[in-house]
């Protein structure tokens, strides 16, 4: 039977959805882009300087910025493929590229997101374990990138004295974080056995405040963690390093659209912003994409990156201009391609699903 056509059994979708509690996150998300791109941007931006740089952009520049989104979008498919045995390369480029435009369309578009990427996966033939393991090892490691870029900016910098030494103990705190993460994790990992303990501990750690806090009052932690690993040892065991591969491929040629914007506003033939300036600065940035507010970081990283790019020697109007290029460049096309990508799949789950009827 082709895969198109296997219709999974009903299983629970993973996260559910509150909707009054979505609407009222997706207003607060929608006042806080309105906020920062009226009143904060203009502080540190300006529009009307990046509307002149626009204006002045070279054909080749357009050029240069239509092939890396293109690069961008073609390694936007890589992570699913990377953790799901078995999915095609089309196919998971659907599953992905379906779930960003759900989960920056949609107020609390974030649980909706997993659950159609689940109901994808299992449309397609995969199992609900090994979705649901694909599922979690893509967002955990695109946590594990979203973490690790700001570091390497605060590298980037150090080493080509952009910030002097102003940022060392940032750095220092930054890799602390992360390497305690990983070390957490890596041993989750390890053995069951260790797994167990760490549950074990993290129980011992909200002991004090179940009394004080109700929401803690019956969570019991070892036994997601157990569970936790159980699901994703397989994949990971095998498919570890592709999948690290695939998510810095995504970060990395999103990052060269913004350099080739901003380098394409000063204009090529002038010195303009350095790479590892640039690098440095989007990396940092990304920092904004761990404030659940806004949908993508939408306003929170557009903010930082323009004031790291302007603190690093460029313009206000060439940053401006590159940020609302690159931000523009990431997200239309994706929601577009999202968009058809959810239309195939509906149509393919109905044609299934009629055929199964008919029988």
């Amino acid at each position: 039977m082709d895969s198109d056509q296997v219709v999974p059994e009903p299983k629970a979708s993973p996260g559910g959805l509150d909707k009054k509690k979505s609407i009222i996150l997706g207003l607060v998300g929608l006042a806080f882009i309105i906020l920062i791109f009226w009143k904060v941007i203009p502080q540190i931006g300006s529009y009307s300087d990046a509307l002149t740089a626009l204006e002045a952009m070279s054909v080749l520049a357009i050029f240069l910025i239509v092939l890396c989104v293109l690069v961008y979008l073609l390694t936007y498919g890589l992570p699913f493929l990377a953790a799901t045995p078995g999915l095609k390369y089309w196919r998971s480029q659907q599953v992905n590229q379906a779930a960003f435009a759900i989960s920056n369309g949609v107020p609390g578009g974030g649980a909706v997101g997993l659950a159609v990427q689940f109901g994808m996966l299992n449309t397609f033939g995969i199992s609900g374990t090994s979705a649901t393991a694909a599922i979690t090892a893509v967002g955990l490691w695109s946590t594990f990138v979203t973490l690790f870029f700001p570091v390497l900016g605060v590298v980037a910098i150090t080493l080509f004295g952009l910030g002097g030494n102003t940022h060392a103990v940032t750095g220092i705190l930054g890799i602390a974080i992360l390497a305690v993460v990983v070390i957490v994790f890596v041993l989750v990992m390890r053995s069951e056995t260790l797994a167990i303990k760490i549950g074990a501990f993290a129980n011992k750690v909200i002991n004090p405040f179940r009394k004080k806090i109700k929401a803690l009052a019956t969570i019991d932690l070892q036994a997601p963690i157990v569970k936790f690993r159980s699901d994703m040892y397989d994949v990971l065991k095998r498919r570890w390093g592709a999948l690290t591969a695939a998510q810095i491929a995504v970060s990395f040629t999103q990052f060269l659209i913004l350099y080739v914007a901003l380098r394409g506003v000063e204009g090529w033939d002038s010195a303009g912003t350095s790479f590892a300036a640039a690098f440095a600065a989007f990396a940092i940035a990304q920092i904004g994409l761990m404030i659940p507010i806004t949908p993508g970081g939408l306003g929170t990283v557009d903010a930082a990156l323009i004031a790291l790019l302007v603190s690093f020697g460029a313009t206000t109007g060439a940053a401006t201009a590159a940020d609302l290029v690159w931000r523009a460049a990431s997200f239309i096309p994706q929601i577009i391609i999202g968009v058809v990508a959810l239309i195939a799949w509906y149509r393919k789950a109905g044609q299934a699903l009629a055929k199964v009827s008919a029988k």
